[in-house]
């Protein structure tokens, strides 16, 4: 039995709101960018990307990789002087 992933687009569809995310997807100049955070939504044409600085909305024609990512590492406390 043969099991295929599904593409990137059909993710997408599928991931439930509030799942956390990485979509890479290419940008002006033929280059490629990732999105990572947690996803707002899709719909027929785009899907929103909720990251640390903004929503990116995403047209869904540009993906090419998407991927449920674990949850972010806790942040590490800051570090006291150092006595020595």
């Amino acid at each position: 039995m043969s099991l295929t992933a599904p593409s990137p687009r059909e993710f997408l569809a599928a991931a439930a709101p509030g799942t956390r995310v990485v979509v890479r997807y290419r940008i002006d100049g033929g280059g490629l960018t990732d999105a990572l955070g947690f996803l707002a939504g899709t719909n027929d044409d785009d899907c929103t990307v909720r990251t640390r600085q903004a929503d990116v909305v995403i047209p869904l024609d540009l993906v090419v990789a998407a991927k449920e990512v674990p949850p972010a590492p806790e942040r590490r406390r800051p570090r006291g002087p150092h006595k020595g």
